[in-house]
């Protein structure tokens, strides 16, 4: 009998290609550094709306505490419904063609692995959010990069994608307005990413988590393009419009069958989403949309605030017209994104997050997010221009 063990040998041999998540690193590191201001994690600094708590409160206090069917409450996925039908006129079946899941950060990592076989490729256009990448390789699959450039505003273009597709191509992620970036993409752009997609069978995973952050012109619903809603698993949620991270609900829109082949997944390892943010939720739907658009004026503001400062302190920053990040270069700092991101953390108490972790394609820039108090940002801003005076 052997009784010595090394615990680390049971460990599944992708955990060791698949590294920690950067943005996480960088909110460790700035965990009880005392008049620290973070630019970091993605995260509304509103409180979620007193008549979505107060909706909660009540549904506690009548007794609902059971859990839900794991598709989630038909209730809500007909308000689902109804939204997508009267802002996008795309039309999906409450009870067999949406999901409600516990985040956008589930739903992505169900909708991977339902349509994922082994060896499938799956193209990730980056700079991307940290999670695309690791799971793709959790669900056996082959992520394959396709580079955007701040020359074309960060989008994905039908041409970059098509040299990416090969015989094994299963699915291309797409995340518009875009998580690090804040670019988008109108309807003649999404219309060419489309027609690659159909041409050559492919499936679509649209990320519009940032759909309602759209500050120019109006969002395009990917499943909306004509033929693509058979072949498109649309996953959106209500932590960004609805300053609602903490309640942890999304929901996924595609085809009966993936939805289906979703649900399977999602009934064994965690059932159904919690009820009470699901009643949350149908109060945001019903009744939130004059909180929410407060939100992104507010939001809209800050943006212009932190692009202007930045482009004053030297850091070029392009526009970004969705999401809540700025993106700017700090390559003609001479340091690379991490260097200048702890630089500035340790020497002047800004958290920001070092472009590389969303890809190679981010070096050379930061993500900065600007979903905090506007003296925050004024304040951030003094600090960053100190910094880069000493460069």
């Amino acid at each position: 009998m052997n009784d010595r063990c090394d615990p680390e040998r049971f460990v599944a041999d992708v955990m060791t290609k698949v590294p920690p998540s950067g943005i996480r690193k960088y909110f460790d590191l700035a965990s009880g550094i005392e008049g620290v201001i973070s630019l970091g994690v993605g995260e509304p600094d509103f409180v979620t709306p007193w008549h979505i708590r107060e909706a909660c409160i009540h549904s506690l206090e009548s007794g609902k505490t059971s859990y839900t069917s794991n598709f989630g409450l038909l209730e809500l996925r007909e308000e689902i419904a109804k939204l997508y039908s009267q802002e996008h006129c795309v039309h999906y079946d409450p009870a067999s063609e949406i999901l409600v899941m516990s985040g956008v950060s589930e739903a992505l990592d169900v909708a991977i692995r339902a349509i994922t076989n082994p060896g499938d490729e799956i193209i990730v256009p980056q700079p991307a959010y940290v999670a695309y990448v690791p799971s793709v390789m959790f669900a056996g699959g082959v992520p394959v990069p396709v580079i955007t450039h701040l020359e074309n505003n960060f989008k994905l273009t039908a041409e970059d994608l098509e040299k990416a597709i090969t015989p094994r191509t299963k699915a291309l992620i797409i995340n518009y307005p875009n998580n690090p970036t804040g670019a988008t993409m109108d309807r003649k752009d999404l219309e060419a990413i489309a027609k690659v997609a159909s041409e050559h069978d492919i499936m679509v995973i649209s990320d519009e988590v940032y759909e309602c952050l759209t500050y120019n012109g109006k969002h395009t619903c990917f499943s909306s393009i004509e033929g693509m809603k058979d072949r498109t698993i649309l996953l959106n949620g209500f932590s960004k419009a609805y300053a609602m991270t903490g309640f942890r609900l999304a929901y996924a829109l595609a085809p009966s069958p993936i939805i289906n082949a979703m649900m399977r997944i999602h009934q064994y390892c965690m059932l159904c989403a919690p009820i009470t943010a699901q009643v949350g939720a149908i109060e945001a739907l019903r009744n939130g949309n004059e909180e929410m658009q407060r939100m992104i004026r507010d939001y809209d503001r800050r943006r212009h605030l932190i692009i202007s400062g930045l482009n004053r302190i030297g850091l070029e920053c392009y526009e970004p017209k969705g999401a809540f990040y700025a993106f700017p270069s700090v390559k003609n700092t001479g340091l690379t994104s991490e260097e200048f991101a702890e630089r500035l953390l340790h020497e002047q108490k800004v958290v920001t997050i070092p472009g590389d972790v969303f890809g190679p394609a981010g070096e050379g820039f930061l993500r900065c997010s600007y979903a905090t108090s506007k003296e925050q940002i004024v304040e951030a801003l003094d600090r960053m221009k100190r910094f880069v005076g000493t460069l």
